[in-house]
């Protein structure tokens, strides 16, 4: 299917009604793109004795910013954490919102997986019955597609690279329906043409349906109307002890750039900036260069399909030797310890440190980056994301202590690794975009999207203009409704699970 052909009404209503007789067995009540975005308003409150990290109906509920602590109960501003000066050297408040916090895969990625395999549901493009997912990523976006098509009923298939995190692929075990439902492409973060490649030769399967984030159009859409409006109430809610306060800068890496789509909603709210993010070892939006890089979840080496490059303001590049190694400095007892003793950190944000994980760190350091690049002030205020949480990185610490510090980690580390990667931190790689430099960088998007998946010129090329964007949005209300109806059908409607 191209990506530009968005449905808008029932597409083949035999189909969609083999959706709703699923739904109806299962229990299973489609929550809209308003409720998501304003979950306390719309009341879909979840009973607190269903584990969020279990795949019950009901957790679909919670794909949502505005769980609380314990991914129970709901809460009235989205969690985040505010990261005091004394950590990142900058008197700009930089505020994190915490992805962990998702059902069933603790990251945010579950969010568009939902919205991505919503929209064919209601419109009859998929059928559970026959139909198998298929998620390309480079690990949580695939986590919440196999996630959300196990509740839905359907058959979900994980296309990773074999060099991500062994807690992804462990979770990945527990939830797919067979081992074989897990697909390892060659390499690791930065190898997506490979996974490409992968679900090239999956899509010549009529069964397979590849539902590809990186050009998935309600990825972008579902962002700008739940993330964006949460990340506002994450500003408004830290803005209250200012009257001053300003909403500087959003900070994302690009990944699918889904999660930047954010940012052209506080852009038309508030002016903001919006900062993409990208390592040093593989710079392609900076400097047109490759590599590989550990910075799991930024992915890179192409650009996006939903990238709106074109309202982009500025491009940061941070090196995933500095996330590996605050990654270790951030989640043990030393770190820690060094943290509290030697910088004053208050207990409390420590242990909120757990809940970021690798490419929320390299966020973080590019906010500090844009706060040294604008001169941000005390006034100013930077909004980011963690999309998950350290627990996914276990096993990418234990690299990083055996490879960085030959397995021991001191006082005296710590004290180099907060030197070199916080105190340290400099305005390198940082580039405030003008129009010819957001011209280059969206056209680096021809040769994937254009030379290689056959996207055609003229849709590829109505992505430069801002009105594409924006009238992407007008299909949520038509979609809310289809939802609806397909609720209605199934029996669910506000009495499901």
């Amino acid at each position: 299917m191209n990506p530009f052909e968005l449905p808008a009404s029932i597409i083949d209503r035999t189909v969609r009604d083999r959706a709703v007789t699923r739904l109806r067995a299962s229990g299973v009540r489609l929550p809209t793109f308003k409720e998501l975005a304003a979950p306390v308003a719309s009341s879909i409150v979840v009973e607190q004795t269903v584990d969020p990290d279990f795949p019950d109906a009901a957790n679909l509920r919670r794909v949502h910013w505005y769980n609380a602590a314990d991914r129970r109960h709901v809460t009235e501003v989205p969690g985040y954490l505010e990261l005091p000066s004394a950590l990142t050297g900058v008197p700009a408040r930089i505020l994190v919102a915490l992805g962990e916090r998702f059902p069933m895969i603790g990251a945010h990625k579950v969010l568009p997986a939902y919205a991505c395999l919503a929209v064919r549901l209601v419109t009859g493009l998929f059928d559970p019955t026959r139909h198998r997912a298929v998620w390309p990523s480079t690990g949580n976006y695939c986590r919440g597609g196999v996630a959300i098509s196990r509740i839905l009923g359907c058959r979900g298939i994980a296309v990773l690279p074999e060099g991500m995190s062994a807690e992804r692929f462990e979770w990945l075990s527990r939830w797919v329906a067979d081992p074989s439902d897990v697909i390892r492409t060659p390499g690791s973060e930065s190898n997506v043409k490979e996974i490409y490649d992968t679900c090239a030769e999956l899509a010549r399967q009529p069964d397979n349906d590849i539902i590809n984030q990186f050009s998935e159009f309600p990825n972008y859409i579902v962002h700008r109307i739940v993330t964006g409006p949460a990340l506002a109430a994450v500003y408004e809610h830290a803005a209250r002890s200012s009257s001053h306060a300003r909403l500087a800068a959003f900070v994302s890496s690009t990944g699918s750039a889904g999660t930047l789509a954010a940012g052209d909603h506080l852009k038309a709210t508030y002016g903001t900036r919006i900062v993409a993010v990208e390592p040093v070892e593989c710079p392609t939006m900076l400097y047109n260069g490759y590599g590989a890089h550990n910075i799991q979840g930024i992915g890179d080496k192409h650009i996006p399909l939903i990238q709106n490059v074109m309202n982009s303001d500025l491009v940061v590049g941070v090196s995933d030797l500095s996330t590996d190694t605050l990654n270790v400095l951030f989640n043990t007892p030393e770190g820690r310890a060094f943290l509290a003793e030697r910088k004053g950190i208050p207990d409390d944000t420590i242990r909120a440190l757990g809940s970021i994980g690798i490419s929320g760190i390299g966020n973080i350091l590019a906010a500090i980056k844009t706060a040294k690049r604008l001169d941000l002030t005390h006034e100013d205020v930077i909004v980011t994301v963690a999309t998950d949480g350290a627990a996914m990185y276990g096993s990418e610490r234990d690299k990083s202590l055996r490879r960085d510090f030959d397995g021991r980690f001191d006082q005296i580390a710590a004290a180099e690794v907060f030197g070199r990667a916080l105190a340290g931190v400099g305005e390198d790689h940082v580039l405030e975009l003008g129009h010819h430099d957001r011209r280059r960088i969206f056209n680096l998007g021809y040769f994937t999207w254009v030379e290689q998946q056959g996207i055609p010129l003229a849709d590829f090329d109505r992505r430069l203009d801002q009105r594409f964007w924006d009238e992407l949005c007008a299909l949520v209300p038509v979609w809310d409704e289809l939802i609806e109806g397909v609720n209605r059908d199934a029996g669910t409607g506000d009495s499901g699970r």
